[in-house]
């Protein structure tokens, strides 16, 4: 819970910037996490702890409600007419604030870019001591497929950040699994199955977010590009189904949009045409358990071409993540 303007606030705020310059620097790669949903939802505070325990020096800036479907829209930042999303701060709140026990997690009043413009001009700056080395932007509750990434907050915050020279994915999951809910369920409800979903696509982002990172290619991903990936369902709320753990899901390469005849994307599994990433998450319904990885031009949040493809095929490859859709390759 934050707490209002006051003396005791400013006293707080005044010893927390004292902390964050003390703060030793952590051993791992350090990441400014964000997302359209806000800074109070489940999903964005599953994904902190899964790249915590991964290693990752994580800072989370998102906006203090949620601003779901405002694509690249900005703002300047203004203070709290209303309370945080799920009460999690007062009205009256700063423009932007942070929680009272846990200065990392941080909110800004306005849309998921500023957001994450403030996790990488202002915040990491404070407690890295310099630019971060990767933005998480997700997952998103609710898939973001095709068309829907020029509207999505989630996109719209890792095109930003692929903008400002820092490499950057968009996760987006099953909106059939997880929901918007207070971050407070972890806990309250550890064993539900919107919470062991969060958990499962926080490992998952988790994972392709180390497999990047710690590749041996530089730079992380190629200048102006950013990822677009999406979860499939979980089987968690279902007594039958094959998605029950993060080591269920199988990765595909894939495009933003169904191929326009004559198409020559990157050659993988035995062909030239990616498939397109609604088609493979929704085979999901099918008995499918699929993650799909669009690699998109950060300023027109459209595919790319061929060469693009390929180098981020070649940064991925080697961890053997990817896999083929029955029937190619």
């Amino acid at each position: 819970m934050l707490r209002s303007t006051s003396i005791a606030y400013l006293l707080t705020a005044f010893l927390v910037l004292a902390a964050r310059n003390a703060v030793a620097q952590g051993p791992g790669a350090k990441v400014v996490l964000t997302n359209d949903d806000g800074w109070a939802v489940a999903q964005i505070r599953a994904q902190r702890d899964a790249l915590v325990d991964a290693g990752f020096d994580v800072v989370l800036s998102a906006p203090a409600v949620d601003k779901s479907g405002t694509g690249s829209s900005s703002a300047t930042p203004v203070p709290l007419k209303q309370p945080c999303e799920f009460d999690s701060c007062p009205a009256g709140s700063p423009a932007e604030g942070f929680n009272a026990s846990d200065p990392r997690l941080n909110y800004v009043n306005a849309f998921p870019v500023d957001a994450v413009r403030f996790g990488i001009q202002t915040l990491a700056p404070q407690f890295f001591g310099s630019p971060p080395d990767f933005v998480v932007s997700g997952p998103n509750v609710g898939n973001n497929l095709g068309s829907t990434t020029q509207i999505s907050g989630t996109v719209g915050a890792a095109c930003e950040a692929a903008k400002e020279g820092v490499p950057s994915i968009a996760f987006s999951a099953s909106s059939q699994s997880v929901s918007q809910v207070s971050y407070t369920t972890l806990a309250a409800a550890p064993s539900s199955p919107g919470t062991l979903s969060a958990r499962i696509y926080a490992a998952l982002a988790a994972n392709l977010t180390s497999i990047l990172v710690h590749s041996s290619s530089s730079p992380i991903l190629p200048p102006g590009l950013t990822l677009n990936v999406n979860f499939a369902p979980t089987s968690l709320s279902s007594s039958g189904g094959t998605c029950r753990t993060a080591a269920d899901f199988r990765w595909v390469l894939t495009r933003i949009s169904p191929a326009p005849r004559g198409t020559q994307d990157v050659q993988t599994c035995g062909t030239t045409v990616l498939p397109d990433e609604g088609a493979v998450v929704r085979s999901a319904a099918g008995g499918g358990c699929f993650a799909s990885v669009s690699v998109m031009d950060a300023s027109t949040k459209a595919d790319v071409d061929a060469a693009a493809q390929g180098a981020v095929l070649a940064r991925i490859a080697p961890s053997g993540l990817f896999s083929c859709l029955m029937g190619n390759g």
